[in-house]
């Protein structure tokens, strides 16, 4: 299996959804939500690559880092790389139907596990993309996290009931779906919560518990106080809200605030293990991966979900190894150069 093969085969069965662009940066997709896209001008989408792509890495070669250990420990397990699977669904009216969304959830979780990542699952209007997740995530021993609209309590709570029941490792929501179009199209309520509201679940839980969709340093502190202990730093993809920052543009302020009080997660725009050195560097714990996956489980399944996890990691190291970073841990700001 390689990158051409499953492009090639993704393209075919995303045929209508998803163009499968060399790079993968929301200029073709703009608009298109339902689909692929960023909302309205696609801009949210576009600036979570442009902020990345502003900057540079100090490249060093004279130094005693001869293998960099990827490796990080979240939620009491081990991982061997700080990369990790977005939630997603929405196979139907996102990418065109060619397979289920049982299917896909099954590929995401299970290829992130065999690189020895784990993956999330999402939710939606159908209960299909819920529900499937959460059993993909049974099937394999509760590895993975689920995570839930910012629907009513009382139906969160109920899916928060599902993720415990499934074993999960942690649950969240994603608060950064409250405005989401498709919710809206299909009758399905979502919104804010306030920081209330947030403690409210968070207390119904033994489970860590993740709030995906954190853009600001007054939702961040928001959210250490409600005792959230993740949280996602992410626009969502630019799904949600058109002319947001890109997530690399204020993760360091966000970072600067709650780092090591709670783990911060990015989310946004990672297209290479260069991107993920560089998310790591301002502020991040680790980073999710979204639409590349997509192409991955749609061209390869479980095997091409995997391969590009496994391709991440491994520029990850190569990016390590020519900035001086001995492991993911010690990755920080001196080796990037901004770039207006």
């Amino acid at each position: 299996m390689n990158w051409n093969d499953i492009t090639k085969e993704a393209k075919e069965k995303l045929k209508g959804y998803c163009r499968v662009c060399p790079v993968c940066d929301g200029r073709m997709c703009a608009g298109e939500v339902p689909g692929m896209g960023g909302m309205g001008t696609g801009e949210a989408f576009k600036v979570n690559l442009k902020a990345l792509a502003r900057y540079r890495l100090r490249m060093r070669a004279v130094h005693g880092v001869k293998k960099p250990d990827t490796g990080i420990r979240l939620w009491g397990r081990d991982f061997k790389t700080p990369i990790m699977a977005a939630p997603m669904t929405g196979t139907t009216y996102n990418m065109g139907g060619q397979i289920t969304e049982q299917e896909f959830i099954d590929h995401i979780i299970s290829g992130s596990i065999d690189s020895g990542s784990i993956g999330f699952s999402g939710d939606g209007a159908d209960p299909a993309m819920f529900d499937s997740g959460v059993q993909a995530i049974k099937n394999n021993q509760g590895q993975g996290i689920p995570i839930i609209k910012p629907r009513a309590q009382e139906e969160i709570v109920k899916r928060i009931r599902s993720a415990e029941e499934a074993g999960a490792m942690a649950v969240g929501v994603d608060i950064d779906g409250a405005g989401l179009v498709t919710m809206a199209l299909k009758g399905q309520a979502v919104g804010p919560k306030d920081k209330h509201e947030i403690k409210e679940l968070v207390q119904s839980t033994d489970l860590p518990f993740v709030l995906k969709g954190i853009m600001t340093i007054d939702d961040a502190l928001d959210a250490l106080e409600a005792g959230v202990s993740t949280i996602v730093v992410s626009n969502h993809g630019g799904r949600v809200l058109d002319h947001t920052p890109g997530a690399a543009e204020v993760l360091p302020e966000i970072s600067e605030m709650v780092r090591g009080r709670m783990t911060i997660i990015a989310d946004g725009g990672v297209r290479s293990g260069s991107d993920v050195i560089k998310l790591l560097a301002l502020g991040a714990d680790a980073v999710l991966v979204g639409r590349p996956l997509i192409t991955g489980a749609f061209g390869g399944g479980k095997e091409g979900v995997s391969f590009v996890l496994n391709k991440y990691t491994q520029e990850l190291i190569q990016a390590m190894l020519l900035t001086g970073v001995p492991d993911v841990e010690k990755v920080c700001p001196r080796i990037l150069d901004h770039r207006d």
